[in-house]
């Protein structure tokens, strides 16, 4: 297995990342209600607060910060689900490029309207992540444009890497583990690189949906593997291969990946509403819905765990879904389906 790339060089390049031109240094809030619930302090890394609803700008704008001149004059394009499309543009509105970004047809609405009303140039494409990003690049290539990676890029892992920084800073006292969604990485590794160096106790759990969990499919392989299909239910993190970068570092420096279902999502997106009255999307609450398997499995409390809140940009639209399957999260109801024979009394007898 190849070394894991330095830790140090990342945590130099997270110390000089350029992200609070744009970003603010969000709030790491405890979750009050569910830390009584499950007997251990949650704490709620908050970056649905930041300006475009999502931690994907720090990493957008930390790369094309770095960009010379020249390629700031090429312009920039990316391939995004919505949240690295939006940090994209407000980066490239505040450092005056062009901004090219390809979404799947697939995308709420909420995020293709953010990223138009940005300034961006929005290019829909296929139904998927990957099938946008074969397009981005091959439009990269014919017109010369500069591709800023959402996930697989040095500089957008250290800039999303500052997110760990600021929680180790927030919180001076124990902290047993940190929970980061996962979809192609960026995040993970960021906050993976950077805490493995500084505080190795403690425990860095990813936690990916159970029909787009490409970062388990590649621990259990020792190798990165594709996907046949993933849900799009939780669409920020609707990947179907980890990253290269990424995986270089997550295979060394994550403790444990943990899956969990569509209800358990709506379930987790019902606690964040419950202590903060904010709504996160589904990839949102997908860190705690991950905390909230990892307590019921071990029976642990009095323990300081951390669930990163990657997002809040929801359709409307979808909350009637995902207030009906809360409950089913929460192991409080069920759904039965009952097939009833086309014949007189048949109902009666199901009775």
């Amino acid at each position: 297995m190849p070394e894991s790339p330095s830790l140090e060089t990342y945590v130099k390049k997270i110390l000089r990342a350029r992200v609070y031109d744009v970003a603010i240094e969000s709030p790491l809030d405890e979750a009050k209600g569910l830390s009584r619930r499950l007997k251990n302090q949650v704490l709620l890394k908050r970056e649905d607060l930041q300006p475009v609803f999502s931690f994907k700008l720090r990493g957008a704008y930390n790369k094309m910060a770095q960009l010379t001149k020249d390629e700031q004059q090429r312009g920039v394009i990316c391939a995004s689900a919505g949240n690295h499309a939006q940090g994209l543009a407000l980066s490239s509105r505040k450092l005056g490029v062009r901004g090219t970004i390809v979404m799947p047809q697939t995308t709420p609405d909420i995020k293709v309207n953010a990223v138009k009303n940005l300034g961006g140039h929005v290019v829909l494409h296929g139904d998927s992540y990957d099938e946008a990003y074969t397009h981005a690049v091959k439009l990269a290539e014919e017109k010369g444009y500069v591709f800023v990676h959402p996930y697989d890029d040095p500089d957008v892992i250290a800039g999303q890497g500052t997110i760990a920084m600021e929680i180790l800073r927030q919180h001076n006292g124990a902290i047993d583990a940190i929970f980061v969604p996962v979809g192609g990485g960026g995040i993970a590794a960021g906050i993976a690189a950077y805490v493995k160096y500084v505080r190795p106790e403690i425990k860095i759990i990813a936690v990916e949906p159970e029909d787009a969990a490409c970062l388990a499919a590649a621990m259990k392989a020792g190798k990165r593997v594709k996907l046949d299909h993933v849900g799009l239910f939780a669409d920020g993190v609707a990947v179907a291969q980890i990253g290269v970068e990424t995986f270089k570092i997550l295979k060394h420096h994550v403790d444990e990946v943990i899956t969990v279902s569509t209800d358990e999502m709506c379930a987790a997106i019902k606690d964040i509403f419950d202590d903060t009255r904010s709504i996160a999307e589904p990839a949102g609450a997908l860190a705690l819905a991950g905390l909230k398997k990892y307590v019921t499995r071990e029976k642990c409390e009095g323990r300081t765990l951390v669930a990163i809140d990657s997002g809040a940009n929801m359709n409307f639209d979808r909350l009637r879904h995902i207030s009906e399957r809360t409950e089913i999260g929460e192991k409080r109801e069920g759904i039965l389906a009952v097939t009833l024979p086309e014949k007189p009394g048949a109902f009666k007898a199901f009775c």
